[in-house]
């Protein structure tokens, strides 16, 4: 047997990992390692697991069976020792709607127990564009703009991995443009790991260095970007996406 990955190389790993709910198996047997420092799509259609996965990821929901390390950490047994180190956006996650932008940031930012709690704020509210939103009541905001919070919320603790669904979903083009350019030097400039899920195959040709492709509960390919299109001989990935939707015998 191959020896696990290195804590020091490898950001998440996970080893035959299962979540069934009674006769429907959400993810069935799946196995990876994500580099340190590396930007990764987990791509798929609905149903195809990839949300199960990152709740698996995260701790929100215990696998059938199967092992995940974050940071070398045993996210099964010890996962309060990771998530300080963690963070995760999605636009389907609501944050309390009778709170204002500002005091929803100011709770979580306590929460990740940030020393420079203002400051850190302060940099967000910048980046996301958020001094006009500030005072606004969470509820109030339109799909884009609580997209925009949950981004500068899931940023607050400058995570050293950073797990993402669908994290342009309902921001203008220019905007989303702009959230992926801060994305990319943050990643850069921290190096931090990325796992992005997302149906937007242009942002992730934009972002990621590495693809794994799921259907029904399993990984059914992963390469680069570049290698995917040579593989299925297309021109963007949408088309591979499309492809493997398509083949019933993967």
């Amino acid at each position: 047997m191959p020896s696990s990955p290195s804590a020091d190389a490898t950001a998440i790993e996970v080893r035959d990992l299962h979540k069934s709910y009674k006769k429907v198996k959400a993810v069935d047997g799946i196995s990876f390692a994500v580099p340190r420092g590396v930007t990764c799509a987990l791509l798929g259609g609905n149903g195809a697991g990839k949300t199960t996965t990152l709740s698996m990821l995260l701790g929100l929901l215990l696998p059938t069976s199967g092992h995940i390390r974050i940071l070398g950490i045993d996210m099964v047994t010890h996962r309060y020792a990771a998530l300080p180190r963690m963070n995760f956006t999605s636009p389907y996650v609501d944050l309390p709607h009778r709170l204002t932008v500002g005091q929803n940031l100011d709770v979580y930012a306590r929460l990740y127990g940030l020393r420079y709690r203002k400051r850190r704020l302060q940099q967000v509210a910048e980046i996301f564009e958020l001094d006009d939103l500030w005072k606004r009541k969470y509820g109030s905001l339109s799909a884009g703009q609580k997209t925009r919070v949950s981004l500068a919320k899931s940023l607050l603790n400058e995570p050293e991995v950073l797990l993402m669904d669908e994290p342009t979903a309902s921001l203008d083009p220019a905007s989303a443009e702009r959230v992926r350019d801060w994305l990319s030097e943050y990643q850069r400039n921290t190096g931090a790991t990325v796992l992005l899920a997302s149906h937007n195959m242009l942002e992730v040709e934009r972002l990621c260095s590495d693809v794994m492709m799921m259907k029904q509960g399993h990984i059914v390919d992963r390469g680069a970007p570049s290698e995917l299109l040579q593989r299925y001989g297309r021109t963007t990935l949408e088309q591979v996406f499309i492809d493997i939707a398509k083949d019933e015998a993967l």
